[in-house]
Protein backbone atom coordinates (compact mmCIF):
# COMPACT_ATOMS: atom_id res chain seq x y z
CA UNK A 1 0.00 0.00 0.00
CA UNK A 2 1.39 3.80 -0.83
CA UNK A 3 2.73 5.10 1.91
CA UNK A 4 2.54 2.04 4.57
CA UNK A 5 5.83 0.53 5.66
CA UNK A 6 6.26 -2.82 6.93
CA UNK A 7 9.00 -3.44 9.08
CA UNK A 8 10.14 -6.81 8.68
CA UNK A 9 13.28 -7.27 10.30
CA UNK A 10 13.95 -10.14 11.92
CA UNK A 11 14.40 -8.69 15.57
CA UNK A 12 11.47 -6.85 14.83
CA UNK A 13 9.17 -10.29 13.97
CA UNK A 14 10.76 -12.33 16.47
CA UNK A 15 9.58 -10.32 19.36
CA UNK A 16 5.95 -9.67 17.92
CA UNK A 17 5.48 -13.58 17.23
CA UNK A 18 6.60 -13.51 21.45
CA UNK A 19 4.27 -10.66 22.01
CA UNK A 20 1.18 -12.12 20.05
CA UNK A 21 1.20 -15.43 22.28
CA UNK A 22 -1.43 -15.47 24.72
CA UNK A 23 0.67 -17.28 27.15
CA UNK A 24 2.95 -14.30 27.79
CA UNK A 25 2.61 -12.89 31.25
CA UNK A 26 1.80 -9.20 31.87
CA UNK A 27 5.58 -8.06 32.64
CA UNK A 28 6.84 -9.66 29.41
CA UNK A 29 4.08 -8.26 27.28
CA UNK A 30 5.25 -4.38 28.56
CA UNK A 31 8.98 -5.15 28.41
CA UNK A 32 8.31 -6.65 24.74
CA UNK A 33 6.57 -3.33 23.60
CA UNK A 34 9.04 -1.50 25.48
CA UNK A 35 11.82 -3.33 23.05
CA UNK A 36 9.62 -2.94 19.86
CA UNK A 37 8.80 0.38 20.43
CA UNK A 38 12.53 1.27 19.66
CA UNK A 39 13.42 -1.17 16.64
CA UNK A 40 10.35 0.67 15.09
CA UNK A 41 11.80 3.65 15.64
CA UNK A 42 14.70 3.56 13.99
CA UNK A 43 12.63 3.09 11.20
CA UNK A 44 10.19 5.81 11.67
CA UNK A 45 13.16 7.82 12.09
CA UNK A 46 15.22 6.86 9.60
CA UNK A 47 14.83 9.80 6.94
CA UNK A 48 14.98 12.41 9.71
CA UNK A 49 17.65 15.34 8.23
CA UNK A 50 21.05 15.11 8.98
CA UNK A 51 23.91 18.39 9.21
CA UNK A 52 27.73 18.29 9.04
CA UNK A 53 29.29 19.75 12.27
CA UNK A 54 32.55 20.04 13.39
CA UNK A 55 33.36 17.84 16.19
CA UNK A 56 36.83 17.31 17.69
CA UNK A 57 38.08 13.58 18.64
CA UNK A 58 40.85 12.61 21.13
CA UNK A 59 42.85 12.22 18.14
CA UNK A 60 42.09 15.13 15.42
CA UNK A 61 39.11 17.24 14.75
CA UNK A 62 36.55 16.73 12.03
CA UNK A 63 33.20 17.04 10.15
CA UNK A 64 30.66 14.68 11.70
CA UNK A 65 26.64 14.09 11.02
CA UNK A 66 24.30 15.56 13.74
CA UNK A 67 20.55 15.92 13.61
CA UNK A 68 19.04 18.68 11.97
CA UNK A 69 15.73 19.99 11.48
CA UNK A 70 12.40 19.55 13.18
CA UNK A 71 11.98 18.39 16.48
CA UNK A 72 10.39 15.06 17.77
CA UNK A 73 6.99 15.04 19.72
CA UNK A 74 6.32 11.53 20.42
CA UNK A 75 1.98 11.47 20.84
CA UNK A 76 1.39 8.13 22.71
CA UNK A 77 -2.42 7.15 22.76
CA UNK A 78 -3.41 6.00 25.89
CA UNK A 79 -3.09 3.25 27.63
CA UNK A 80 -0.84 1.03 25.80
CA UNK A 81 0.78 3.31 23.64
CA UNK A 82 2.39 4.39 26.77
CA UNK A 83 4.71 1.66 27.29
CA UNK A 84 5.08 1.92 23.48
CA UNK A 85 7.25 5.39 23.23
CA UNK A 86 8.98 4.39 26.02
CA UNK A 87 10.99 2.46 24.11
CA UNK A 88 11.12 5.65 22.15
CA UNK A 89 12.28 7.60 23.96
CA UNK A 90 15.40 5.92 25.04
CA UNK A 91 16.53 6.55 21.52
CA UNK A 92 15.22 10.01 21.63
CA UNK A 93 15.43 11.41 25.26
CA UNK A 94 15.00 14.71 24.08
CA UNK A 95 11.23 14.01 22.56
CA UNK A 96 9.03 15.86 23.76
CA UNK A 97 5.89 14.00 24.00
CA UNK A 98 2.21 14.78 23.96
CA UNK A 99 -0.82 12.54 25.55
CA UNK A 100 -3.93 12.00 24.30
CA UNK A 101 -6.79 9.83 25.61
CA UNK A 102 -8.87 7.91 23.47
CA UNK A 103 -11.56 5.37 23.85
CA UNK A 104 -13.46 3.48 21.24
CA UNK A 105 -17.23 2.85 22.02
CA UNK A 106 -17.81 -0.39 22.36
CA UNK A 107 -21.44 -0.08 19.94
CA UNK A 108 -20.60 1.82 17.60
CA UNK A 109 -16.80 1.59 17.47
CA UNK A 110 -16.43 6.01 17.41
CA UNK A 111 -13.12 7.31 19.09
CA UNK A 112 -14.43 9.06 22.38
CA UNK A 113 -11.54 11.37 23.36
CA UNK A 114 -11.26 12.11 27.32
CA UNK A 115 -7.96 13.53 27.56
CA UNK A 116 -5.20 15.79 25.47
CA UNK A 117 -2.58 17.61 26.47
CA UNK A 118 0.42 18.96 24.12
CA UNK A 119 3.66 20.93 23.48
CA UNK A 120 2.72 24.29 22.07
CA UNK A 121 4.78 24.53 19.00
CA UNK A 122 2.85 21.46 17.18
CA UNK A 123 3.71 23.22 14.40
CA UNK A 124 7.74 23.18 14.34
CA UNK A 125 7.63 19.43 15.01
CA UNK A 126 7.52 16.25 13.73
CA UNK A 127 4.64 14.36 14.90
CA UNK A 128 4.98 10.56 15.62
CA UNK A 129 1.29 8.95 16.70
CA UNK A 130 2.02 5.93 18.75
CA UNK A 131 -0.47 2.87 19.00
CA UNK A 132 -0.17 -0.32 19.57
CA UNK A 133 -2.32 -1.36 17.18
CA UNK A 134 -4.89 -0.04 14.43
CA UNK A 135 -8.02 -1.83 14.10
CA UNK A 136 -10.79 0.28 12.53
CA UNK A 137 -8.53 3.44 12.02
CA UNK A 138 -10.95 5.66 14.15
CA UNK A 139 -8.60 6.31 16.90
CA UNK A 140 -5.80 6.84 14.74
CA UNK A 141 -7.96 9.03 12.53
CA UNK A 142 -9.42 10.89 15.93
CA UNK A 143 -5.67 11.74 16.57
CA UNK A 144 -4.43 13.30 13.57
CA UNK A 145 -7.37 15.56 13.38
CA UNK A 146 -6.38 16.69 16.72
CA UNK A 147 -2.72 17.51 16.40
CA UNK A 148 -4.09 19.00 13.08
CA UNK A 149 -6.36 21.20 14.91
CA UNK A 150 -3.87 22.44 16.91
CA UNK A 151 -1.03 23.18 14.13
CA UNK A 152 0.97 20.17 13.32
CA UNK A 153 2.34 19.79 9.94
CA UNK A 154 4.09 16.67 9.90
CA UNK A 155 2.38 14.01 11.12
CA UNK A 156 3.27 10.38 11.57
CA UNK A 157 1.41 7.02 12.61
CA UNK A 158 3.48 4.19 13.70
CA UNK A 159 1.48 0.79 15.30
CA UNK A 160 2.74 -2.83 16.28
CA UNK A 161 0.20 -4.46 13.45
CA UNK A 162 -2.69 -3.02 11.63
CA UNK A 163 -5.85 -4.35 10.21
CA UNK A 164 -6.51 -3.46 6.14
CA UNK A 165 -9.62 -1.98 7.33
CA UNK A 166 -7.79 0.56 9.54
CA UNK A 167 -4.63 1.56 7.13
CA UNK A 168 -7.19 2.19 4.08
CA UNK A 169 -9.23 4.58 6.59
CA UNK A 170 -6.61 6.61 7.70
CA UNK A 171 -4.81 6.40 3.93
CA UNK A 172 -8.32 7.69 2.87
CA UNK A 173 -8.72 10.28 5.44
CA UNK A 174 -5.38 11.71 5.76
CA UNK A 175 -3.46 10.67 2.73
CA UNK A 176 -0.45 12.89 3.95
CA UNK A 177 0.12 11.06 7.12
CA UNK A 178 3.06 7.58 6.35
CA UNK A 179 2.44 4.98 8.40
CA UNK A 180 4.47 1.94 9.94
CA UNK A 181 3.46 -1.10 11.27
CA UNK A 182 5.12 -4.19 11.94
CA UNK A 183 2.82 -6.48 10.78
CA UNK A 184 -0.68 -6.11 8.81
CA UNK A 185 -2.75 -8.78 9.79
CA UNK A 186 -5.82 -10.60 8.01
CA UNK A 187 -8.92 -7.78 8.94
CA UNK A 188 -11.29 -7.47 11.81
CA UNK A 189 -13.88 -9.78 13.23
CA UNK A 190 -17.60 -8.97 14.55
CA UNK A 191 -16.13 -6.83 17.41
CA UNK A 192 -13.87 -5.18 15.51
CA UNK A 193 -10.47 -6.84 17.24
CA UNK A 194 -7.94 -7.61 14.79
CA UNK A 195 -7.55 -11.02 13.88
CA UNK A 196 -4.79 -12.72 14.60
CA UNK A 197 -4.09 -9.70 16.12
CA UNK A 198 -2.95 -9.83 19.90
CA UNK A 199 -5.97 -9.20 21.88
CA UNK A 200 -6.56 -5.79 23.87
CA UNK A 201 -3.02 -4.69 24.42
CA UNK A 202 -3.73 -2.17 26.71
CA UNK A 203 -5.46 -5.15 29.07
CA UNK A 204 -2.11 -7.35 28.67
CA UNK A 205 -0.27 -4.15 29.12
CA UNK A 206 -1.39 -3.58 32.40
CA UNK A 207 -3.23 -6.61 33.66
CA UNK A 208 -6.66 -5.18 33.82
CA UNK A 209 -8.62 -8.72 32.38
Amino acid sequence: MEGVTVVDHPLVQHKLTLIRDKTTSTKSFRELLKEIGMLLCYEVTRDLPLAEVAVETPLAPMQSAKLAGKKLVFVPVLRAGITFVEGMLGLVPTARVAHIGLYREPQTFVAVEYFFKSPSDLDERLAIVVSPVLATGNTAVAAVDRLKERGAKEIRVVCLIAAPEGVERVRDVHPDVPLWTAALDDGLDSNAFIRPGLGDAGDRAYGTR
